[in-house]
Formats: structure tokens, C-alpha cells, sequence
């Protein structure tokens, strides 16, 4: 077993699982959406995005291209919270902030998925020497 392997799939994983996280729930509810796991989300994927680079392979290239996407969105999401939580004077976001940020990170989930997917299809076509 290669522990860089399992390393590498461990933060792909959570990566995706904590955006799942902070996705899921009515988009417009912001009572549902948790700013502390949206910074989990966020330091998490730039963390798998770290360990992506040195991959020469092309499926690295788009693991890269898959978790640069996923960051972007999260930390635009994340700006943007913050952004409108300094603007509201630390009151609750409006329904049309929280869908915003709601909405970047479901763009971020679905790099990710494709993430995971690529990570899965590389696992199982991987053959013993």
C-alpha cells in the first residue's frame, strides 16, 4: 500500500465531503449553511490542491485543473460571505446572499466530484507490476 496514495485519495475525499457538507439544504436558508465548514471546505481543497502538483501524468493535469476550479469557487464563496457579512453589520445573510454563496459552492462540489471520479477511474485501472 502506498501512503502517499492513500494521502493524496484521503483529501480528495474530504475535500468533496465538506463541500457536500456546506451544499446541501435549502439554498436560500442560511441557518442551514455553516460558515465553519465552509472554511474547512476551503482549506481542505487547498490542501489537495498542493499535493496535486508534481503530477507529470495527464490525469494529474486534470486532477490539478479539477481542485484549481474547486478553490477558486470556494474562496469566492468564502469572499464573498465575508464580504457581505461586513456589509450587513454581522446580521444574518439575506436570501439572496446566502444563494450566491450556496451557488459558487455547488459549482466547487461539482469539480470536485469529478475529482473523486478521476481519482476512482485511475484506482481501478491501476495494475500491479
Amino acid at each position: 500500500m502506498n501512503f502517499e496514495k492513500v494521502v493524496f485519495g484521503f483529501f480528495v475525499v474530504l475535500a468533496a465531503t465538506l463541500n457536500f457538507g456546506f451544499f446541501v439544504g435549502p439554498i436560500d436558508d442560511p441557518r442551514v449553511h455553516n460558515e465553519i465548514e465552509l472554511f474547512a471546505a476551503v482549506i481542505v481543497n487547498l490542501i489537495a490542491l498542493v499535493m496535486k502538483f508534481g503530477d507529470r501524468t495527464q490525469i494529474g493535469a486534470i486532477h490539478l485543473a479539477t481542485s484549481l476550479v474547486a478553490s477558486l469557487q470556494l474562496v469566492a464563496a468564502a469572499s464573498l460571505w465575508a464580504y457581505f457579512d461586513n456589509v450587513s453589520g454581522g446580521e444574518m445573510l439575506t436570501t439572496e446572499q446566502i444563494s450566491s454563496v450556496v451557488s459558487l459552492s455547488g459549482g466547487a462540489l461539482l469539480a470536485n466530484i469529478i475529482s473523486v471520479t478521476l481519482l476512482v477511474v485511475e484506482t481501478v485501472s491501476f495494475r500491479r507490476q
